[in-house]
């Protein structure tokens, strides 16, 4: 399997002009670029469920701090990288496939100064670019669903990962095995969304030489959050419609429909390369 992903996939997520329309939606909610806090980001630049506390909680499970090196895999516009990086001190790159969010997620990470701590990198998870044992943690939150190399993926992770370091997952899996209903956050049709049973993605980071040191199921706390955010009605000028447009509210329909059957689960995982 070739190790570049379709170009399909960033298409998906790239949008022209991002930086400014970003620009200009923190100045309608009454924010100024050039003095901003990693939070005021907040709904606009943590792509998952449950937002912010999602990255606090998962690292809290998997022990992150300030010593840590920390590779955010898919890591979008940075969002959870800037909260690590904020509240921990840790040092965190951000490595991703979509060259909008690369150059956006630098220009976020200079307006709140963690330049410092906080870069981005283009490229493949499939591939990493990165040297075996650079990193003391490999981050991925909801960063699998549109790559079908799971093996590879994992595998990867561990190559880049030092004896002992950590692997911290929170993504989307596969449930009961329904079609899904499309668009979802992640894809717009089914040709790039590679959802995987939360069962055999356990077994393949198993498998890819990790240690299991946490794995719980968060779908039912997921689903709450996400049936709240569509009760509330309009998302405001930072919403997901930024990034998504008009498919936001349908997407994010068709996803909780799919957590409420059971078609996907949501599950964070801590692993310890062997």
């Amino acid at each position: 399997m070739s190790d570049t992903p379709s170009p399909d996939v960033a298409a998906h997520y790239g949008r022209p002009d991002l930086i400014d329309t970003l620009a200009g939606a923190l100045r309608a909610a009454g924010k100024q670029p050039e003095s901003l806090r990693p939070e005021d980001l907040t709904p606009t630049d943590q792509l998952h469920l449950r937002g912010r506390e999602a990255t606090l909680e998962l690292a809290h499970l998997a022990g992150v701090s300030s010593a840590d090196s920390v590779l955010d895999v898919g890591g979008g516009l940075g969002g959870p990288a800037r909260t690590l990086a904020a509240e921990l001190g840790c040092r965190v790159t951000v490595l991703d496939l979509t060259p909008e969010f690369v150059s956006t997620g630098r220009e976020l990470t200079r307006w709140v100064g963690l330049g410092g701590r906080v870069t981005f990198e283009e490229g493949t998870a499939l591939a990493l670019p990165f040297a075996a044992g650079a990193f003391d943690v490999v981050w991925m939150q909801h960063s699998a669903m549109n790559i079908p190399d799971k093996p590879r993926l994992y595998a990867e992770a561990h190559r880049v990962l030092r004896p002992a370091g950590r692997l911290a997952l929170h993504d989307i899996m596969g449930g009961s095995g329904g079609p899904l209903d499309f668009p979802v956050p992640w894809a717009s049709r089914s040709d790039l969304s590679f959802l995987v049973p939360a069962a055999e993605i356990r077994a393949c980071v198993r498998e890819a030489g990790f240690r299991e040191r946490a794995w719980q199921d968060v779908t039912a706390i997921s689903l709450a959050w996400l049936e709240q955010r569509l009760a509330d009605g309009s998302p405001g000028p930072l919403g997901p419609q930024l990034l998504a447009g008009e498919v936001a509210r349908p997407a994010f329909t068709n996803l909780r429909d799919a957590l409420a059957d059971g078609r996907v689960r949501v599950v964070e995982g801590v692993f310890e390369r062997a």
